[in-house]
């Protein structure tokens, strides 16, 4: 599949029902006539889904796909591996892209929004590396691009921080917002599984792609922070300048004493508003206690934690991987779409955005292999130390700049998890010592 076959400039639709209000852009017509890129697991769902319910008044018709040997629940005549046939048919009027390349990915957004075709994506990672292009492009061409379907699968987030909390009180927003890592901490947790076990059966569950890199190394959820960071404070960031990582350095020995506190470990993606306005953001492991609406999000569930100035906390819960649960928001999308709806970003447009912070303290947990593997000196205040015949830990009280500016936590062998209070107001003061002879065992 490849749109480099598009030969022409792309015709802009002129079949508009009739008494449109004129706001500029795609309007679309009495009949969603839809372009899909990519019929994986996502597509052939929503194809399932809108060839069985007739409501919405919408049909898919072509499908672009990369593989045409491969065998698909649908007649061969839906299909082409000509980007083309979708991107310069005149009846198209909504282009859905669901494939995994993000690059090709970003080229077919590209083309629908130029074409004023109205676009639908569910691909986070296109979506989060090429923010400033695609925002002046919806600006430009004030053509609808829609994208619910790529944070949180079936959860409403980017809906309801655009609509309900479209107000500067906002304080923070958390949430385990990759189901594959919560299904792989969720086996570890009430199974006992090795991570690389507890991985192989998300794989064949379907929760896993066969190269996980993306959802284990926090890289999926650092692209769904970075939109939502948009759509939440009007930050316009790229992934890499959030502090990330994921669930793969973890240690049989951070579970023990996750265990013995009483607490779960979950990856969880947050921004949180500081005192002088700006925001901390970050996707790190994390210990959840049981008093938080996350301790008991498992499997392949998502849960968002959005907190305001005046209605303090409020959590979003479903599921966040699988065919039919992403479907059902680029299918929420699609019905959108029917009124002329569009993202305003209004705390970007409308507002003094905010901007990101490298100026704040955190409550960590650092294991690692070897006393004084991890130096004593990168901490602002050490709480406890604990040793034993396999694993050594801190935990304590460091600067982001800590993070930033080196990678000791990536390397070696240590793992690095934040405590349940992450943030602290924390005034440096001198470091206790740091005595190895008192030594407390765990496990």
């Amino acid at each position: 599949m490849s749109i480099q076959q598009t030969k022409s400039p792309l015709p802009e639709l002129r079949s508009f029902p009739e008494g449109t209000p004129d706001r500029g852009g795609a309007k679309i017509s009495s009949k969603l006539n839809i372009g899909l890129f990519g019929f994986g697991v996502v597509g052939e769902s929503l194809y399932k889904v809108l060839n069985e319910n007739t409501s919405l008044n919408a049909q898919i018709t072509k499908v672009c796909i990369k593989h045409p040997e491969k065998k698909r629940n649908a007649p061969a005549e839906l299909f082409t591996t000509n980007a083309a046939d979708i991107l310069q048919d005149e009846n198209i009027n909504v282009i859905v892209e669901l494939i995994d390349d993000a690059d090709a990915a970003f080229e077919i957004i590209s083309a629908a929004l130029k074409s004023k075709k109205a676009a639908v994506s569910a691909n986070k990672k296109a979506i989060a590396e090429h923010l400033p292009e695609l925002l002046s492009l919806q600006k430009e061409y004030q053509t609808p691009f829609l994208y619910e379907s790529a944070c949180c699968a079936s959860i409403p987030v980017i809906r309801n921080l655009e609509e309900y909390y479209d107000n500067d009180l906002l304080q923070s927003i958390s949430g385990i917002v990759n189901g594959s890592t919560n299904y792989i901490l969720t086996r570890i947790s009430e199974d006992g599984l090795d991570f690389n076990k507890a991985l192989e059966l998300a794989q064949q569950e379907g929760f896993a792609e066969s190269n996980p890199a993306l959802d284990v190394e926090g890289i999926d959820a650092v692209n769904k922070l970075t939109i939502l960071l948009t759509h939440a404070y009007g930050i316009v960031s790229s992934p890499k300048a959030i502090v990330h990582t994921g669930i793969h350095k973890l240690n049989e020995q951070d579970a023990v004493y996750a265990k013995e506190k009483g607490y779960e470990i979950k990856l969880v993606a947050q921004a949180k508003k500081l005192d002088d306005g700006k925001v901390a953001a970050f996707v790190l492991p994390q210990f959840v206690k049981k008093d938080s609406q996350l301790y008991n999000v498992r499997n392949e569930y998502n849960g968002v934690v959005i907190e305001s100035g005046l209605a303090d906390k409020q959590f979003f819960y479903g599921k966040g991987e699988g065919g039919f649960p992403t479907a059902s928001a680029v299918l929420s999308d699609l019905s959108a779409l029917r009124y002329d709806y569009k993202y305003e970003y209004k705390k970007l447009y409308n507002q003094q955005p905010a901007v990101l912070s490298n100026d704040f303290y955190l409550r960590v947990y650092v294991s690692f292999d070897a006393l004084f593997q991890v130096p004593h000196e990168i901490f602002d205040r050490i709480d406890e130390w604990a040793s034993n015949n396999k694993r050594c830990s801190v935990t304590g009280v460091l600067h982001i700049s800590k993070l930033t500016e080196s990678n000791w936590w990536r390397d070696n062998n240590t793992s690095l998890v934040v405590l349940p209070e992450a943030f602290t107001n924390h005034t440096p003061k001198k470091k206790r010592e740091f005595q190895p002879e008192q030594e407390l065992v765990f496990g």
